[in-house]
């Protein structure tokens, strides 16, 4: 049986039509709402998808406006959304599903309280989605092992610097993929040891520290290997492609598969390594290594403890 794709699932919940015209405004209104505050692609797309089947299912429950909403309400939306099946996949919904309702719903409410209206009562908590093992994390030798391999991806020198940089702000500073795409030249600040990452998941700004040792081969991507790139002097981005554009998401994964063959390691390359795998390996690390959970969390910028406590998990496993 063919599995339908994730554009095709949730294709059927754009379907839903809404009667209340006040509901048709604030899709649109959340979703303008979101793309300018600068949320991700995936979020602009499908926040607004998941708000929709909420306003389908408060219309069938005999809610027209948002102000008649209870908390009860929120409770036996979220228990519909539990029992509901999964039209293509069989089953219930699983648990990245429903956090991603949740999570919609906190952003709708945070919308709600920026436009002076009135918010909903929302105290639904985030599943566990202990989906981590051992195949996901690298170990500190095979981290070793992509840093020196980025000696041998390509004859340019440029691109043999900004491999080893790409590596720094994924893995040693444990951002995520579009946080390291939207990086510019000024969030790197080698006075003060920390890097600010501004275009965040939950456009949440954050500073990261970074030790001098990462620093350094920063310093020598961005002043030794950078200004060799065709226009890069035109561009704001720290990571630029030999257009002398902005480096995208694809480009980061590509350049991470070329690392992983220059390694030439079989139990590398079986991990199927991406650069979420990196985030995943530098949180685990660090909490092998005694550093608070808090400061964990603060590091990855997790908006809840229950986020990194999926680390600590996997490490009572291992043990």
């Amino acid at each position: 049986m063919q599995l339908a794709t994730k554009s095709q699932k949730y294709n059927q919940v754009k379907k839903l039509k809404l009667k209340s015209k006040t509901y048709k405004a604030l899709l649109v209104s959340f979703k303008d709402w979101l793309d300018i505050l600068g949320y991700s692609k995936g979020i602009i797309k499908y926040s607004p998808i998941f708000l929709r089947e909420f306003f389908y299912w408060l219309e069938q429950n005999g809610h027209t406006n948002i102000t008649t909403i209870t908390r009860k309400d929120i409770t036996d939306y979220y228990q519909y959304l539990k029992q509901r099946p999964n039209e293509n996949y069989g089953g219930a919904l699983s648990n990245p599903s429903l956090n991603g309702h949740i999570s919609t719903l906190k952003r709708f409410n945070e919308y709600l309280k920026k436009h002076n209206a009135k918010s909903l009562s929302i105290h639904l908590r985030f599943e566990r989605t202990d989906k981590l093992n051992e195949t996901d994390i690298l170990t500190q030798y095979e981290i070793k092992e992509l840093f020196k391999a980025t000696d041998y991806t390509s004859p340019s020198r440029k691109f043999r610097l900004r491999d080893k940089a790409i590596l720094v702000v994924l893995y040693s500073c444990g951002l995520r993929r579009n946080e390291a795409v939207n990086l510019n030249l000024n969030d790197v600040l080698f006075d003060k040891e920390r890097i600010v990452v501004r275009k965040t998941k939950n456009n949440r700004e954050r500073y990261v520290p970074i030790n001098p040792y990462n620093l350094r081969i920063l310093e020598d991507y961005i002043y030794d290997a950078r200004p060799e790139f065709y226009k890069a002097n035109q561009s704001e981005a720290l990571f630029v492609n030999s257009q002398g554009g902005r480096l995208g998401g694809m480009s980061f994964k590509l350049r991470l598969r070329i690392i992983i063959k220059a390694a030439n390691d079989s139990g590398i390359t079986e991990k199927r390594i991406t650069p979420h795998k990196l985030r995943h390996s530098i949180a685990t690390h660090l909490l092998e290594q005694g550093v608070a959970i808090e400061a964990v969390s603060q590091f990855l910028g997790h908006t809840s403890l229950e986020s990194t406590q999926v680390y600590t998990h996997l490490i009572k496993q291992e043990l």
